[in-house]
């Protein structure tokens, strides 16, 4: 949830859809103080392969949210954690998807234990089953939680 935030308040504070990564890093480092500008260019990294941002332009330096970013709200006193810098998984992606929704953190960590336990899955494809089951869109995660049931195959083998 911070990570879309951060990412949106540039957008929102410029009431554009587009920014040059130059922009986006200066909001964030500068205009904000809630990064240093390399942190700022991790987070666009992290963004971009989460699928929160899309480059675009000739040169690929215009920043694009993937997202409705008119619809999220900056609280006054909201500053990012260092730790939406990092990759996050694609379990705690999904977690944080069921989460946005209103499921209980708790309880969804629970039911997915549960259905890894009952299917023989990698926690990552347990997540996914969990989530398309409950409804919620994590088409974009399935193939990295189809990919760590192939690393857990050759594990298995070796």
């Amino acid at each position: 949830m911070s990570l879309r935030v951060a990412v949106a308040a540039p957008f929102i504070q410029h009431g554009t859809n587009s920014l040059e990564e130059g922009e986006f890093v200066v909001s964030l480092s500068l205009d904000r103080d809630w990064f240093s500008p390399d942190q700022a260019k991790r987070l666009i990294d992290v963004a971009t392969r989460e699928g929160l941002l899309e480059r675009e332009g000739p040169e690929g330096d215009d920043l694009v949210p993937t997202f409705d970013h008119t619809e999220v709200t900056v609280p006054e006193d909201f500053v990012p954690d260092d730790d939406i810098l990092r990759e996050r998984s694609a379990f705690e992606r999904v977690l944080d998807a069921l989460v946005a929704e209103g499921m209980e953190k708790h309880e969804a960590v629970g039911a997915i234990n549960g259905l890894q336990d009952e299917l023989g899955l990698t926690i990552e494809a347990a997540a996914v089953v969990y989530a398309r089951r409950e409804g919620i869109d994590v088409s974009e995660l399935a193939p990295i939680a189809k990919a760590a049931l192939g690393e857990d195959d050759s594990d298995a083998k070796a």
